[in-house]
């Protein structure tokens, strides 16, 4: 693997436990503040998904 694809794998893995710990931070929010609408709790999800797959698709084109 080269220096600059192991950055960017690098990047990707701190990337993806940032985004881990963020959904974790707002599911503690959540229990702990008043109940989310039901739209907001679809925005957060869908926009968890939205995340993910956007790393899943990262690390689709490296394997490429």
């Amino acid at each position: 693997m080269s220096n600059s694809q192991y950055n960017e794998q690098n990047e990707q893995d701190e990337l993806q436990k940032y985004l881990e710990e963020k959904a974790k931070q707002e599911q503690e929010k959540e229990q702990e503040a008043e109940p989310l609408s039901a739209y907001d709790a679809c925005v957060l999800k869908e926009s968890a998904r939205i995340h993910e797959l956007i790393a899943e698709a990262k690390k689709g084109l490296e394997d490429e």
